[in-house]
């Protein structure tokens, strides 16, 4: 199934890049390396070269930092804890002024300005008793995709497509939901990074006519608990910079602004700007 996302090991002499080459968002991510920084450094440039990816985002260690910011690489967020209680850092470059440049960060800005004006919530309203929650299972694979292609006309991955969603389910992505008269309506999904004990919060989508219950806010917490039950303590999500109600519902829930990560990729007809949320229990 081409899905225009290809995970990439490259092994070289004195050094081994762990990379995720994104054809439809026209972007490279590297997202680990060991041995010599440099020759990683020098091998993801080339693979972006290879494939005109107008973004290249480095999921970096402190101490590699410095080093990006002199071969022209730009700060954009950060997740605490990301590498076994090491931070991460989310240094970029651009290869066209288009991708560099958005049009609509100073709405941006007042967004978040409004949603970092909101008060923590430490309890949650329970929802309607007409709605059930409970953790996705393979034979939802359809419904979850029926869902998501209601919602996003276009969208990093293919979660429109069932066969797409039960991979992921089968890869270990786990999703919760919200059934309303045995009718999905609400659901997020985590995806989980075993090694360094770290998971993504993503995949995060309400029908417009059950929005106004808080359902997402509560899926995210049962999210956090099978995290949490399962050793994983760095929890974070990537949400657009242009929804206020996902942006509140994560500042509302404790999560803490970690950045804003520009033209970073496609959902409904163009590329968005996206905000880094972390929260962690360690």
């Amino acid at each position: 199934m081409e899905t225009g996302i290809i995970e990439r090991k490259i092994q070289k002499q004195r050094s081994t890049i762990h990379l995720t080459i994104d054809h439809f968002n026209k972007r490279v991510r590297v997202e680990d390396y060991l041995g010599h920084f440099q020759e990683c450094l020098e091998e993801s440039l080339k693979v972006a070269n290879e494939m005109a990816a107008e973004k290249i985002i480095f999921k970096t260690r402190k101490e590699n930092m410095q080093e990006l910011l002199s071969r022209g690489f730009l700060y954009e967020g950060s997740i605490d804890k990301f590498f076994l209680g090491s931070d991460c850092f989310f240094l970029v470059k651009y290869t066209r002024n288009e991708r560099r440049n958005s049009d609509g960060w100073d709405k941006e800005d007042r967004i978040l300005n409004d949603v970092l004006a909101l008060p923590l919530k430490s309890m949650l309203d329970a929802p309607p008793s007409a709605y059930q929650v409970r953790k996705a299972e393979l034979s939802d694979a359809k419904q979850l995709a029926q869902l998501y292609g209601k919602i996003f006309e276009v969208y990093p991955t293919p979660m429109d497509d069932p066969a797409y969603v039960k991979k992921c389910i089968e890869n270990g992505t786990v999703f919760y939901i919200y059934l309303h008269d045995g009718k999905l309506v609400s659901a997020a999904s985590a995806e989980i990074d075993a090694f360094y004990h770290n998971a993504e919060i993503t995949d995060c989508a309400t029908l417009p006519e059950h929005r106004q219950y808080g359902l997402m806010k509560h899926l995210i917490a049962r999210i956090e608990d099978y995290l949490i039950s399962h050793e994983i303590y760095c929890i974070y999500s990537i949400a657009r910079s242009l929804s206020f109600g996902m942006n509140a519902a994560l500042h509302q829930y404790g999560y803490s602004y970690r950045g804003r990560l520009a033209n970073n990729c496609y959902i409904f007809d163009k590329l968005e700007d996206m905000n880094l949320w972390v929260k962690n229990y360690t």
